[in-house]
């Protein structure tokens, strides 16, 4: 089966009084391309997170983003009233010596006193915090393998209904070209008729136009291109992950569309091949998203 490169995924763990928030989305890339945006809280586990990435992810342009929400309650910064009640006693120590006690508002000097209002304590990342938020984490991964899976079955879908115009435009040629054949000797034989006085050798144009008849067979690339169809099919329903194979495929399917194309000297095989190269097209550009 397919999955697409192409996800989205999130999650939100609620963990005493605050949102941990994950977030995962990707694109199509040759390799893995990750970048992270990891609260401060959480960057001492990034290479934990980006090796789980990696193990479930294993291909795409990846943006991860973990951030964190807290309550309006936890989030005020609280007073530092010793060291304020520290200020207030120097401060009036000050005004007294100096007889300023008259007008001052001390609430107002007070706050705005070094560190009074600075948040002092430093949080650490406990176990059960971050189990918490690495089961966020997961979740996240898992939702946006889910799309992945989703995304990549439209695309099988797609590619199978294109692999089978393929083929009915590869059994279209057949009688096309068994008419051929004798098209062009018919027309090599009249075209000598047209020039007057000219002996020639019945049994030595036979054997030229046996050549030319078979430097324009197409038996070999049919075969071999019939074989890629086979082939593209028998991959899309393997494991996952095959993205870059189909492309290797699809590559060798258009070759052998090119070169039927070059030995095509009918118009109506000519216009069947520009079908199948449309068609082809289509699968390139779709491949490219493919895991």
């Amino acid at each position: 089966m397919i999955h697409s490169m192409t996800g989205y995924g999130k999650t939100v763990v609620a963990y005493k009084g605050k949102k941990i928030n994950v977030e995962i989305k990707s694109l199509n890339s040759k390799q893995l391309d990750l970048t992270t945006r990891i609260a401060p809280l959480y960057r001492e586990k990034e290479m934990e997170i980006r090796q789980t990435i990696a193990e479930k992810v294993v291909r795409g342009k990846v943006e991860f983003a973990l951030w964190i929400e807290k309550d309006a309650s936890t989030e005020a910064n609280p007073l530092n009233t010793t060291l304020m009640q520290n200020y207030y006693e120097q401060l009036r120590a000050f005004a007294e010596q100096n007889q300023l006690t008259a007008g001052i508002d001390w609430m107002q000097t007070l706050v705005r006193m070094p560190d009074v209002l600075t948040k002092t304590e430093v949080e650490v990342l406990d176990d059960e915090e971050w189990l918490a938020a690495r089961q966020g984490v997961c979740d996240a991964i898992q939702h946006l393998l889910d799309f992945r899976a989703q995304e990549g079955a439209a695309l099988e879908k797609m590619f199978a209904e294109k692999i089978d115009n393929i083929q009915q435009l590869l059994a279209s040629i057949e009688p096309y070209e068994k008419s051929r054949v004798e098209k062009i000797r018919q027309r090599i034989v009249d075209g000598l008729k047209q020039i007057p006085e000219v002996d020639y050798d019945k049994n030595r144009l036979e054997q030229e136009l046996i050549y030319y008849i078979e430097k324009l067979d197409i038996s070999e690339e049919k075969q071999r291109l019939a074989n890629h169809l086979r082939y593209f099919r028998e991959t899309m329903a393997d494991k996952p992950g095959q993205g870059k194979k189909l492309g290797f495929i699809a590559q060798e399917m258009g070759r052998e569309i090119n070169t039927t194309g070059s030995k095509s000297n009918q118009a109506e095989m000519q216009n069947i091949v520009v079908k199948m190269k449309d068609e082809l097209e289509q699968i390139k550009e779709q491949v490219l998203n493919a895991l």
